[in-house]
């Protein structure tokens, strides 16, 4: 009798199709973290350049850990790891104002004439268009009330400014100021000058000269305006 041989079945596989790869998730900015798009430039760099955004398209009101966090894409927690509160994060903010702006004066100055008026007049009129061309930083920059003075960056970048204007003075005066200690004239004319400039500057950001510059002659602007003021005022003329 035949046994019959039953052959095993052959099992065909039939071939998968390839899954599709999963797209990876961006890396997200982490606090402490080399992975993210800071680590070129600093995070805390990046987060200061943030804040000035937030600073001048917001204003102060606007300007709050939260928002800087979500202006330069990271954690919320990134901007007090860096600065402890927003105390720390708007007083280094201010301390780079204080640099750009005595950057600014002090160009201007060095590319003026030879003569100590005329690079008084100078730093004046660099004095307002900083903060024309920055209204938000400038306002913070004398926030005091806002700023921790005892910060380094801020003192130091602060204190170089006033030595800026103090020098100008000097220069105008033909002596020597001493970094510590002033005359009662000396500090008179050191005020008498910041007054005038800042007054002026606070005034026009403020929208309080419109009506008077609405009044100016015709080709008379605000640039017009400042020199005029300077002429018949402490900062004698560069042609006196």
């Amino acid at each position: 009798m035949k046994t019959r041989t039953d052959s095993p079945r052959k099992r065909v596989r039939r071939a998968s199709a390839p899954r599709p790869a999963r797209a990876k998730r961006p890396a997200r900015a982490q606090v402490g973290s080399e992975n993210t798009s800071y680590h070129h430039g600093g995070l805390h760099a990046g987060l200061l350049e943030a804040a000035e955004r937030v600073l001048e398209r917001d204003g102060l009101s606007g300007l709050t850990l939260r928002a800087v966090a979500r202006e330069a894409g990271v954690s919320h927690a990134a901007p007090t790891h860096h600065f402890g509160d927003l105390t720390g994060l708007v007083s280094e903010l201010a301390a780079i104002g204080f640099r750009q702006f005595n950057d600014a004066a002090t160009a201007a100055a060095d590319s003026a004439g030879s003569m100590a008026n005329e690079k008084a007049w100078a730093r004046a009129r660099a004095y307002v268009a900083y903060a024309q061309a920055h209204p938000g930083m400038y306002g913070l920059m004398f926030r005091t009330e806002r700023l921790d003075m005892k910060r380094p960056a801020l003192h130091e970048a602060a204190a170089a400014a006033f030595a800026g204007l103090a020098g100008s003075v000097a220069a105008q005066r033909d002596e020597e100021i001493a970094a510590e200690a002033l005359s009662l004239d000396q500090a008179a004319a050191i005020v008498r000058a910041w007054s005038l400039v800042h007054g002026f500057t606070t005034l026009l950001l403020d929208g309080r000269l419109a009506d008077i510059l609405r009044r100016l002659p015709a080709g008379a602007d605000v640039a017009t305006l400042l020199d005029a003021m300077l002429r018949t005022s402490v900062l004698r003329p560069p042609s006196s």
